[in-house]
């Protein structure tokens, strides 16, 4: 029986790629968790943006609670099973009447993952209607599999390469995914997507955690780390990634920017020499 999800949910997401909203937290927690990012953000004298959004559930423990979130894991194990690690996270925030975008794309691009089984879970801090920029995605373009994509050369695309597709796939009658403080969204590693500028009059933030089952591997010569949130690992594709203990510590820094690290390097090896780069 499903932990969180119904029946027809389920299917929706087996049919069209996506499930939209779930319900998650309470306003009130979300808004903690929002005045926690954005002190830090203040304290760091930069934004979390493009460059500085990786893997903050290794800095965090306001982040590591919402990944280890019965609230989320309950929908996540309906989808992919008891097993599961954290693969990556990406926080995604939009200021209010920027320019900052999200190219349309496949997250399965950037993964080296195989299968390509793992599920998205955007959770948000913020709303984020159709004003301010969410997801919005093509039904059912899960079932194409993985496509071709270019390297596109533009300040305000927050994909950490600009990854752009790079061929035509018809965008007639796609979907919007908008959701309210404390709800999140589930899609899958090949569902084709984007998010529009932020036309609203606050911020939107979201954080897009990449969960997978424990057996899926990556296929990258650089070994890289994962975070076991449920159940129990028996294949041992990933190092583990410790759970951080103070808010940003010394020890969090240090795993995290060695954790960053190694994904990076696992990025550019699977995307040089398959996209071309395009400037804009």
């Amino acid at each position: 029986m499903p932990r969180k999800l119904t029946a027809q949910q389920i299917a929706q997401y087996e049919r069209e790629g996506y499930v939209c909203p779930v319900d998650a937290f309470s306003t009130e927690r979300t808004r903690a968790w929002r005045a926690r990012l954005e002190a830090f953000e203040q304290a760091q004298g930069q934004k979390m943006t493009r460059g500085h959004n990786f893997k903050p559930h290794l800095l965090f423990p306001w982040v590591d609670e919402i990944v280890h979130a019965p609230e989320v894991l309950d929908a996540v194990e309906d989808l992919i099973g008891p097993d599961i690690r954290l693969f990556h996270l990406t926080v995604w925030p939009k200021d209010a009447g920027s320019g900052a975008y999200v190219s349309w794309h496949q997250d399965a691009t950037y993964f080296a993952l195989e299968p390509a089984c793992h599920v998205t879970a955007w959770v948000a801090l913020t709303d984020a209607p159709v004003e301010a920029g969410c997801m919005e995605v093509v039904p059912g373009s899960h079932r194409l599999g993985q496509l071709p994509h270019a390297e596109m050369q533009d300040p305000e695309n927050l994909l950490s390469r600009g990854q752009e597709l790079a061929v035509d796939v018809d965008r007639t009658k796609t979907a919007y995914m908008p959701v309210k403080a404390g709800q999140f969204s589930l899609h899958h590693t090949h569902l084709v997507h984007n998010s529009r500028p932020n036309r609203s009059n606050d911020r939107r933030i979201g954080l897009g955690i990449s969960y997978i089952p424990t057996w899926a591997r990556c296929t990258s010569a650089t070994r890289v780390t994962a975070m076991l949130v449920r159940g129990e690992d028996k294949y041992g594709h990933f190092d583990d990634e410790r759970r951080p203990v103070q808010e940003a510590g010394a020890e969090e820094r240090a795993f995290h920017a060695n954790a960053v690290a190694r994904f990076r390097a696992m990025n550019a090896s699977e995307t040089e020499n398959k996209v071309a780069v395009v400037k804009r």
